[in-house]
């Protein structure tokens, strides 16, 4: 199946990855399943694994971005077998239940957090390279997942071409980062690794903190990470203490002053 001309006409011209993967899926699904097929819950509809095949588990809970990525890696991949997951839970299924070559992985997955899921996919098995793909800025996530574990981060404002390039580098053993997180990170280490407050969280603390931002109450919080009031209160007070802060509406400036909230 051959790429669209307009497809690579979008490369280096401020249409992202998203865009891409949106008219990828007006082309004709060429995988034929039987009609009465019905995947488990969370686990959307994928190929059969091949043991002889390049395996490549998908992640994201948008079916149109699934079957465009898939489209896309399939180009450069034509060896392939996919499998696909719509929530936290069905990944972790299908890590469970078959071996993998790559998963990408969007950070935000109905369920869990994409971090947590990233931990226990890395628990459950060490040597699947992950890459995470995520709507999110660089600077809010990528040294994080970096450090959980993924083997690269890459954003959906990208082109294609550049998710071809870092699954292609991540499949050879490598780690992708773009170069802006490199020169970053290089800058860290040449001044002695000076941190932002707010990178001194842990994990769970700067979830909290995004949706604080975001403007949700504790209870809605604690809903959605399934924790009790009480816990979220208690992490709240955490962060407080270090960022240096006293109220919710002084995270809310800090959280929109360093580009954190949505």
């Amino acid at each position: 199946m051959r790429i669209p001309a307009r497809i690579h006409a979008w490369q280096g011209g401020g249409a992202g990855l998203g865009c891409a993967l949106s008219e990828f899926a007006n082309i004709r699904d060429t995988m034929k399943r039987p009609a009465n097929h019905h995947p488990p819950p969370g686990v959307a509809a994928s190929t059969p694994r091949e043991t002889s095949s390049l395996g490549i588990l998908i992640a994201d809970d948008h079916a149109i971005f699934r079957r465009g990525l898939r489209d896309i890696l399939i180009e450069r991949f034509p060896e392939a077998s996919f499998g696909e997951a719509d929530t936290a839970q069905g990944v972790l299924e299908l890590v469970w239940k078959r071996k993998w070559d790559l998963l990408v992985l969007d950070i935000s997955m109905p369920g869990r957090s994409g971090l947590d899921v990233l931990k226990d996919v890395k628990q459950a098995q060490p040597r699947l390279p992950v890459l995470v793909l995520s709507m999110h800025p660089e600077d809010q996530y990528a040294v994080r997942v970096l450090k959980a574990g993924a083997a690269g981060y890459l954003t959906k404002v990208n082109v294609p071409e550049e998710m071809v390039r870092a699954v292609t580098k991540v499949l050879a053993g490598g780690r992708y980062v773009s170069g802006a997180l490199a020169e970053r990170l290089a800058a860290e280490l040449s001044t002695g690794g000076t941190k932002l407050p707010h990178e001194t969280l842990s994990d769970r603390e700067f979830q909290l903190l995004r949706r604080i931002a975001a403007g949700k109450t504790v209870k809605e919080i604690a809903g959605e990470l399934s924790l009790s009031v009480q816990t979220v209160s208690t992490y709240r007070a955490r962060v407080l203490t270090k960022l240096h802060l006293h109220t919710t509406a002084e995270l809310m400036r800090y959280a929109l002053d360093h580009r954190l909230a949505d």
